[in-house]
């Protein structure tokens, strides 16, 4: 006989059970995730300390080398390595100018074929020096992630960063890793730095003189270069500096404002142009009255997409600009394509410091063709060296590991096959190979036996080495941990099994054992959206295990969004055939549905999201080639709607209590002073630094800041209030039917009216929030994102429906993620706009035009960022105080 399984009853979980088993689950799902974390986002290989004297030689013998020559004094310590370079510096002044964001297809064109017509003709003086050979200009790819920060500590150190350094970048620390500018002080240069504060902040004590501005606040497109250019003419006349620094921000920030289109990109590159121009007169001046050698380098951070943003690992964002104008060649074809990386290894050489430990870097080939053959090849050779040693260190089977002592006996260079069976053979051949043909070139140097030719596959090998340990190097650089991965997943599978298999057995405790007759009543079967919803986890849970499924993650949403609502408003049609369901009822969620698939509709039209198809026509695209006014118009329609919308659902509730009038009062005050900063400030193309605009910003987030908190903390319990009825025929308006069940556990509270004003506090903050921060050609979705969220709460209050909560909350959830994609997001960094998070900076003394500091009258000035908190600055006449100094 077996027992009746009816009569099998699980024990019910005590509260000491239950809570031990949810700290156990939560514990291994911290543990999973941190062990997820540390893997996604590795400590890159580096090796510590900074080279020295022993980067001259070759590293041998598993010896780390002896760095007693970088404690000598400035003179000998240059001196010092110049004898041990075997190669003269070919310069002594470096001026390195930035351009944020400028992309290399603004100046060089693109697949072989020359820049647009319009862009080609904001820079004649720059298309001048490329056509006459005197510039020499490269497509220098950038490494992901494309944000400011990691790709200067790139080009100064040769080292690829990860993607942890896009929280860096909102702030930097000092750079402790070797690097460019840290071997030009050791030396004794004096540097000078004007623009970006991001250089003070990576080397903080470096500069004689600087002149720092903020690059985030990302509305100013004139000042933030006005403050670099005022001192340029100065410093150009100057001769007390080795290194200049010029870090212009403007041509970054139009982009942020009206992408690669915008009307103001022309006249920003002509500026960039006269600077250009301007700094090549003067260099070229004082060359003649032995200033000395002078480079001028012009180089971009990265490039931005057709939106103007960047961050990701398109090839608009990492097509950034490496321009050299003073080296003696004549090569015309200036569109060969380097590797960001590739500058610090050629500065490095070209101006007689040792190449940073860490670099991963080539030599740029043409820099040094001006060279003699021995002084080209002995610079490869030093590169070399360099990666050898990485390699030494990452590589602990190297077969070469302890060459030259184990001497070339034991490794051969024939061509076998096995020199390529492993890549630390292959690296190993490749070097060995190049280091022969040195050898055999020195030794027939000076005799009829030497050829060009001997020097050709010297320097050809020695690239092919180069190149091998440069790709498979910066590949382990960004390399992750598979095992540490597949860990941390298990680990964080284990937990959720933990954790929902807890919360069946409540739900069935609770369902089973107290309400067995409503549930049977109410669930005879799984209903069609029911089976909707669990298909829906299944299929996101299975697209995160594809990188395009991740890059297209909007076209699931809004397929997932337009069925459910689909199998919602075939419920709806069938809810007429039911007994006792109101025709009028019917309806009205007949019409709720279509509102919201019309709506999504239009939401799914407005951006082409993603990655790949954002170059397809769009609703905002074709508004903005149909003109600003347009945009305007729709702005202020739908910003006057969500105020109205907002407004009029806390007016229809009938309460009168002063506290609650106070609330209203606030919201509609908010709404009325966003429509004024929309109408007033708010401009499609150009962007206000007005002190008004600013003021009034700050008085709105305070404003809509103490009457949510104020809402949410106080309505609840300190002030409960009876029941309304805002429609007393009609339910429509009134909370859903859910929050009946939570009033009967906390009779004492009206929660469920609170609750309504509550959400309805927060939903019309963040519109108005929105509305104050977001592009205007997104005001539109944030009115249909507002109604979509209205229709979904009136059709699911609706008594011609039956939902579970469940399933209300899913829906609701479905629409914030489909919205979150309509306002033109995805998930590249790309798409993060800055632009509204940080307001124009105060002066002190009250005057709008006082940006920055050290502009006009030097005085101290307040920064507001609304969306990163306050930040104060420092005294302002810094630079002033250097120069007297």
């Amino acid at each position: 006989m077996f027992p009746n399984p009816k009569s099998l009853k699980m024990p019910p979980l005590t509260c000491t059970k239950l809570a031990l088993i949810a700290i156990t689950g939560v514990i291994i799902q911290i543990i999973g995730l941190s062990l997820f974390v540390f893997g996604f986002f590795p400590v890159k290989p580096a090796l510590p300390g900074i080279s020295g004297s022993e980067s001259y030689h070759l590293p041998v013998c598993d010896l780390v080398g002896n760095q007693s020559g970088t404690t000598l004094p400035s003179d000998q310590l240059r001196s010092l390595y110049q004898e041990l370079s075997g190669m003269p510096p070919l310069f002594d002044r470096l001026i390195l100018m930035v351009i944020d964001g400028l992309p290399a297809e603004f100046v060089l064109g693109k697949n072989g074929k020359p820049p647009s017509k319009q862009f080609k003709e904001a820079m004649p003086y720059t298309q001048s020096l490329l056509a006459s050979g005197l510039a020499i200009g490269y497509h220098a790819k950038a490494a992901p992630p494309t944000v400011t920060m990691p790709r200067l500590k790139a080009m100064v150190s040769g080292a690829i960063g990860g993607f942890l350094d896009v929280a860096f970048n909102f702030n930097t620390q000092a750079m402790l890793d070797d690097n460019l500018l840290g071997q030009f002080f050791r030396i004794g240069w004096k540097m000078v730095m004007l623009g970006d504060e991001t250089w003070l902040k990576l080397f903080p004590g470096l500069f004689k003189r600087h002149d720092g501005v903020s690059s985030f606040y990302v509305k100013d497109t004139v000042q933030v270069d006005q403050n670099v250019s005022r001192h340029l003419g100065d410093e150009l006349s100057r001769d007390d500096w080795n290194l200049l620094i010029l870090h212009y921000l403007g041509l970054d920030h139009v982009g942020h404002i009206g992408g690669r289109s915008s009307v103001l990109m022309v006249p920003k590159l002509k500026e960039m142009d006269d600077m250009v121009k301007l700094i090549h007169s003067s260099t070229t001046l004082s060359q003649g009255n032995d200033q000395g050698r002078m480079l001028l380098m012009i180089v971009s951070d990265h490039g931005m997409t057709e939106n103007g943003n960047h961050g990701g690992s398109s090839y608009e964002e990492t097509d950034s600009l490496a321009l050299f104008i003073g080296l003696r060649n004549h090569v015309l074809d200036y569109a060969s394509v380097i590797q960001q990386i590739d500058i610090a290894p050629t500065l490095a050489l070209l101006f007689g410091v040792p190449i940073p430990k860490n670099n991963v870097g080539v030599l740029i080939k043409e820099a040094f063709d001006s060279l003699k053959e021995e002084q080209h090849l002995r610079a490869l050779e030093l590169n070399s060296w360099q990666l050898l040693g990485l390699l030494q260190a990452q590589l602990s089977g190297l077969p070469c590991r302890n060459f030259p002592c184990d001497a070339f006996s034991d490794h051969q260079i024939a061509g076998t096959s096995e020199c390529y069976h492993r890549t630390e053979d292959m690296l190993c051949c490749l070097y060995m190979e190049a280091a022969a043909l040195y050898s055999s070139w020195k030794s027939k140097r000076g005799t009829e036996s030497a050829s060009n030719k001997d020097y050709s596959s010297t320097a050809a090998a020695y690239y092919k080495f180069l190149k091998s340990a440069s790709e498979w190097l910066s590949r382990r650089s960004t390399d992750k941990p598979v095992k540490l991965l597949a860990v941390g997943l298990a680990t964080m599978f284990i937990s959720c099994v933990i954790l929902s298999s807890l919360m069946f057995c409540r739900v069935r405790e609770i369902y089973l054992g107290r309400r067995q007759q409503s549930l049977n009543d109410s669930m005879n079967g799984w209903s069609l959206d029911d089976t909707f919803i669990l298909g829906v986890i299944l299929i996101l849970v299975t697209s995160m295990g594809s990188s395009s499924m991740v890059e297209e993650e909007h076209y699931i949403w809004y397929f997932v969004t337009s069925t459910f609502y689909l199998l919602l408003l075939r419920k709806t049609a069938q809810s007429f055939s039911s007994v006792g369901v109101k025709s009028g009822e019917g309806y009205f969620g007949m019409c709720f549905t279509f509102l919201l698939l019309i709506s999504g509709r239009i939401l799914r039209g407005w951006h082409q999201g993603g990655v790949n198809w954002t170059s397809l026509p769009d609703i905002s695209k074709c508004l903005e080639q149909a003109g600003s006014h347009y945009v305007k118009l729709l702005q202020l329609v739908s910003a006057f709607l969500v105020i109205s919308i907002g407004v009029f659902a806390l007016f229809s509730i009938q309460f009168k209590q002063k506290y609650f009038q106070m609330v209203r009062l606030s919201f509609l005050t908010s709404g009325l002073l966003v429509l004024l900063h929309i109408t007033r400030y708010q401009d499609y193309t150009f962007s206000s630094t007005n002190y008004g605009a600013t003021l009034l910003a700050q008085i709105v987030y305070a404003i809509l800041g103490a009457a949510t908190i104020g809402t949410v903390v106080a309505l609840p319990w300190f002030f409960p209030f009876p029941t309304f009825n805002s429609c007393p025929t009609d339910n429509t308006l009134s909370p859903p039917s859910f929050f009946h069940g939570i009033q009967e556990k906390f009779p004492f509270v009206e929660l469920r009216d609170s609750l309504y004003v509550i959400g309805w506090a927060y939903i019309l903050c963040w519109c108005l929030l929105q509305l104050l921060l977001q592009q205007p050609i997104n005001s539109t979705p944030i009115l249909l994102l507002l109604v979509q969220i209205l229709a979904s709460m009136l059709y699911f209050a609706s008594n011609g429906t039956h939902h579970k909560e469940w399933i209300e909350i899913a829906a609701l959830y479905y629409l914030g993620m489909a919205g979150h994609f309509a306002l033109g997001n995805s998930n590249t960094l790309a798409t993060i706009d800055v632009a509204g998070a940080f307001i124009v900076p105060i002066c002190l003394c009250n005057n709008p035009m006082h940006l920055y500091r050290g502009f006009h009258c030097g005085c101290n000035w307040n920064l507001y960022t609304f969306g990163t908190g306050h930040a104060e600055a420092e005294a302002s006449s810094n630079y002033q105080q250097h120069k007297i100094a």
